[in-house]
């Protein structure tokens, strides 16, 4: 790894944090575009908080028409310039920004720290991404951000690109720097698609050991992980915070005896940049290839909202697999009218909890049937070589054979057949 390489690794530590360990503070400039603008503002708040960074204030501006130097014009950036003149503070403008209209603005400021809603939803990633894939995904997203933004930072990374093979005839600084980042972004592509790769083996694993994957999706701080932890008793890391959550996280758990696989994933955001939803959609996969989809939404939030831009993101990504709306934090919701057809939990008191798994076991009762079977002892042998096939619930001894209840993959309803008593229905 060279010089330039290291100095374009994810942080560790927060990208907007001041030399004494104290987050920046934050100054919003908040577009007005439509009746969401006040959502898009809590979220933009509560990712500055996620970051480690101080909220400061807000500036809003109706947009009628872009300003395609500055976005917002230049009348609104001098009425924010003479605001926080002398004030150390870092802008943040909640939308996405051309690398032109960034430095304009920068310039309109007095040269202050200008970042858009996708770098820093970029260092929260970087804080977050524990395993090797996700750290390769946050890195490889922040360098496709980083190329269209080099031009006229050429000389500040001038002392990276010295040395025999380095430039060619002519080359500019800033050409040299472009081509690092080129190799690197070709670099981590590939290390990826071995992931990738990877992972589709264990996909096929599973579903060669017939095991059902539940996927848990949905607006990030909904309680996803929470939920995690409630449904299969595993210890998991759940902070209240937005993407506290990044790399998947799976665990088993049982329904009547019979395991399934729930995999937790990245959350989504109201206008998530497609950029970054395609630097992630290998970990997506995992919902993607689900046999279920849990769509989860937080019952004291905006939920419509939630599941409308968690079903667009999805499809965005090919999502067609089966899914169930899953309403948290029913506990303090208050009364709230919430779908009809969803599941009203409250993860952190367990609440609804039972209903849930039953309506897993409801949802994919083609996959599976619950029946009676009877082997006489004279057939034991020939049951016990189909007997791996099968989750047995409970078995009865007699002086002629054995009962058995039990839950029989559809694929392998034939093989049981000669045994079968009688199917039964779900309660």
């Amino acid at each position: 790894m060279n010089a330039y390489d290291t100095l374009m690794q994810p942080s560790s530590v927060p990208l907007i944090a001041d030399e004494a360990g104290e987050g920046e503070r934050v100054y919003v400039i908040q577009p007005i575009f439509g009746s969401q603008y006040k959502v898009l503002h809590e979220e933009a708040v509560a990712l500055i908080q996620s970051a480690g960074a101080r909220y400061a204030g807000t500036i809003y501006q109706t947009i009628r028409e872009v300003d395609p130097a500055t976005f917002i014009g230049a009348g609104k950036l001098r009425e924010l310039s003479d605001r926080l003149e002398g004030l150390e503070l870092t802008v943040l403008f909640n939308g996405d920004l051309s690398p032109s209209q960034t430095l304009n603005i920068s310039k309109a400021l007095g040269g202050k720290k200008v970042i858009d809603r996708t770098a820093l939803i970029l260092d929260i990633f970087a804080l977050r991404a524990q395993s090797s894939e996700g750290k390769l995904q946050v890195e490889l997203a922040q360098y496709k951000y980083l190329y269209p933004r080099l031009k006229g930072k050429g000389g500040a990374l001038s002392r990276l690109g010295g040395g025999i093979g380095t430039r060619g005839p002519g080359e500019s600084q800033l050409e040299t720097d472009r081509r690092h980042i080129r190799a690197r972004i070709h670099a981590l592509e590939t290390k990826l698609k071995d992931t990738e790769q990877r992972r589709a083996l264990l996909a096929r694993r599973r579903k060669k050991e017939r095991v059902k994957t539940v996927a848990l999706v949905g607006y990030t701080n909904t309680g996803k992980s929470t939920l995690l932890g409630a449904m299969t008793g595993a210890d998991v890391f759940v902070k209240d915070a937005l993407f506290a959550t990044l790399d998947p996280t799976a665990r088993a758990f049982e329904i009547e005896k019979v395991p399934f696989l729930m995999v937790d994933t990245v959350g989504f955001l109201q206008e998530l940049p497609t950029s970054l939803i395609e630097a992630f959609k290998s970990t997506l996969e995992s919902a993607l290839n689900c046999d279920l989809a849990l769509i989860v939404c937080d019952a004291t939030g905006p939920y419509e909202l939630q599941l409308r831009t968690t079903l667009d993101t999805l499809r965005e990504l090919g999502f067609d697999a089966p899914y169930l709306v899953v309403i948290n934090k029913c506990d303090v919701a208050g009364d709230v009218r919430l779908p009809k057809d969803c599941v009203r939990i409250s993860a952190k008191t367990g609440m609804g909890l039972e209903e849930l798994k039953a309506r897993i076991f409801s949802a994919l009762r083609d996959e599976f049937i619950v029946t009676a079977l009877f082997i006489p002892y004279a057939q034991m042998a020939a049951y016990s070589a189909l007997r791996l096939l099968i989750t047995e619930q409970s078995v009865e001894y007699n002086e002629e054979g054995a009962s058995v209840k039990a839950v029989i993959p559809a694929i392998y309803s034939e093989k049981f057949r000669p045994y079968a008593v009688r199917r039964e229905e779900r309660p």
